[in-house]
């Protein structure tokens, strides 16, 4: 982890646990993870650093899904798959042409503004839950 923050024996824990998985997931699944091997870790700690984090800029929130806000240690442009039936969080890589510059022009002009980067979301159901239902 790039900082110059120093960063506490629980801090790094919690940032390592985060990296380590690209299934995005909660505060409390990454307190589930650590406490075992860290009994005095609270939920309120974790939360707290995930809030640091943000704030760093070296994890990003995918928003509040099925109840739970999600967490993201993958700080790069890129987009997200979510399935509706099990909440699962699928990584869509950025392709240089995903988002044609004509979507950008008209933005930055119906706004009046400048656009410095993008979030898209698709929601349906992925393969598994598609396959379950013969999808």
């Amino acid at each position: 982890m790039a900082s110059k923050r120093n960063f506490s024996a629980k801090r790094e824990a919690i940032y390592n646990t985060l990296a380590s998985t690209t299934s995005h997931p909660t505060a409390d699944w990454i307190y589930d993870q650590l406490k075992q091997q860290m009994p005095d870790l609270s939920l309120g700690t974790v939360y707290r650093n995930l809030n640091i984090f943000k704030e760093m800029g070296i994890i990003k929130s995918i928003g509040v899904i099925n109840g739970q806000e999600r967490f993201d240690a993958n700080v790069s442009q890129h987009s997200h798959f979510i399935c509706s039936k099990c909440f699962k969080i699928i990584d869509i890589p950025s392709r240089k042409r995903f988002i044609d510059s004509s979507i950008y022009e008209y933005v930055e002009f119906e706004c009046r503004a400048k656009i410095s980067s993008h979030s898209i979301t698709f929601y349906g159901i992925c393969s598994e839950c598609g396959n379950s239902e013969n999808y």
